[in-house]
């Protein structure tokens, strides 16, 4: 309700102008030093003839009746003051949400009527604490497309389908209030669902956090994984304190994760856990969060139920980790995974094969890694190869490190102490039921793709001669 302004009410004749002047006078008014004899009513003729009448009016009634009329125009005035004032009060209480809601509902179909601060202020005060606050205390990712053709009303909906607006108009109001409504920019964002709006908005339509694919896949040892790190452009994590935090796991992050201790011995780094898989992640990730997704991916890959190692087995997870990691250095083809590990399962029994030595050659590429790596600087191993054989000739050094020796499997016995490199969950599933029914003692993968098995070394002898080695 709008109230009007205008002149002074007006109580007689019509306004007129002074001679000479093009001012229009009030009728009201009274000029000092003269008398507007049409503001009052004339004298009756009976007056007119009253000597006395007249002498009364001369008197001083005269004048005492003009203060009587003005004073009754400025009650009157208050009253009606008083009055529109009610009206207004009543309208304000009594109408006001209906007039809000009308408004609100309005902007809701019309966001360029937020700029207008009377709705602005009406659209913040219905949306209230949904305009400042995140809709979950929950820090979990959750990631966002942004299409050809969205505009800022399209992707608030579908964010507060999400999950991540309580609700999709906080968007709107705050994109319209920053002139940002125009500033989408298309691709894959990682939001989360503690957010706040304003956060959100700032991610998407001012940062532009298009987020970052960082695709792994199994067969890869850690310090293959922090190598990678290392090339990804656009990535802001500290790759130093990733490796440092699968290398050395802090005591706070494994508590976070209750299957995990049991089976990890004491000491040992994450080798074997850090999950294959594409990884859609924030520019901004930190190493610990990178770390926590990686595991998180390892176990929903797993299960509880491969952890469950049965007793007739007689080896605990960890160990057969790390026969998985073997396995899957040697072969990418699932049908021979089985065997593979039954090849070297059977190179564990003392009455099949009495060297009792693993003799992998993955184990001594990991060696040699190893001893490589540690004379780089820490920014250039992404300039190195991974799992090269040994050039011709060339043999791992006598004083092997005591915490690699167990890995120089044509030296040491029995199984090796821990994993070279994560596992797919099928060679972990070939590691818990090797196939050693035939009791295969070597095998040999050919140029063609495929893999020969034999029980005995002049027969393996004569693959090599026959495929190549």
């Amino acid at each position: 309700m709008t109230l009007r302004g205008g002149g002074s009410p007006r109580d007689g004749g019509p306004l007129r102008s002074e001679p000479g002047s093009s001012r229009v006078r009030q009728a009201h008014r009274i000029e000092e030093g003269t008398v507007d004899d049409e503001h009052y009513a004339r004298p009756s003729v009976a007056a007119e003839r009253s000597p006395g009448r007249q002498a009364r009016t001369a008197n001083g009634l005269r004048e005492s009746g003009g203060g009587s009329g003005l004073g009754g125009l400025l009650r009157l005035l208050l009253f009606i003051a008083v009055l529109a004032g009610v009206v207004l009060i009543a309208s304000l209480t009594v109408l006001r949400p209906v007039i809000a809601h009308a408004v609100v509902d309005y902007a809701s179909k019309n966001p360029s009527a937020l700029k207008l601060p009377f709705v602005a202020d009406l659209v913040r005060e219905d949306l209230g604490p949904a305009l400042t606050d995140a809709p979950s205390t929950s820090a979990t990712d959750v990631t966002f497309d942004v299409v050809d053709g969205d505009t800022a009303q399209t992707i608030a909906s579908r964010l507060q389908a999400a999950g991540l607006l309580k609700d999709a108009r906080a968007l709107v109001f705050i994109a319209t209030e920053q002139d940002l409504t125009t500033s989408l920019e298309t691709g894959t964002y990682i939001l989360r669902l503690n957010m706040t709006p304003q956060q959100i908005v700032t991610s998407l339509l001012v940062s532009h956090q298009v987020a970052i694919t960082i695709a792994l896949r199994p067969s890869l040892r850690l310090e293959q994984i922090t190598a990678k790190l290392q090339t990804i452009p656009g990535l802001s994590m500290d790759v130093q304190a990733f490796y440092d935090e699968v290398k050395h796991p802090p005591a706070d992050l494994l508590a976070d994760y209750p299957w995990l201790t049991p089976i990890l011995p004491k000491g040992a780094s994450l080798e074997g856990f850090l999950a294959a898989a594409t990884y859609i992640v924030s520019p901004d990730i930190t190493a610990d969060q990178f770390v926590r997704q990686l595991l998180d991916a390892w176990y929903e890959q797993v299960g509880p139920d491969l952890l469950k190692v049965p007793a007739a087995r007689g080896l605990s997870f960890y160990q057969v980790l790390s026969l998985a990691s073997v396995v899957e250095r040697e072969t990418g083809d699932d049908a021979d995974r089985a065997k593979i590990a039954g090849v070297y399962q059977n190179r564990l029994d003392p009455k099949l094969f009495p060297l009792n030595e693993f003799q992998s050659d993955p184990t001594i590429f990991y060696v040699n890694d190893t001893l490589q790596l540690a004379k780089l600087p820490f920014a250039q191993w992404q300039t190195y190869t991974f799992w090269a054989p040994l050039t011709k000739g060339t043999t791992l050094p006598d004083n092997v490190p005591a915490d690699l020796a167990g890995y120089n499997t044509y030296v040491s016995k029995g199984l090796i102490p821990g994993p070279i490199c994560t596992p797919s969950p099928e060679s972990i599933k070939a590691a818990l039921n090797p196939d050693t029914a035939d009791q295969y003692l070597y095998f040999l993968a050919t140029k063609d793709g495929t893999t020969v098995f034999e029980k005995t070394y002049p027969e393996h002898q004569l693959d090599i001669q026959k495929y190549g080695s």
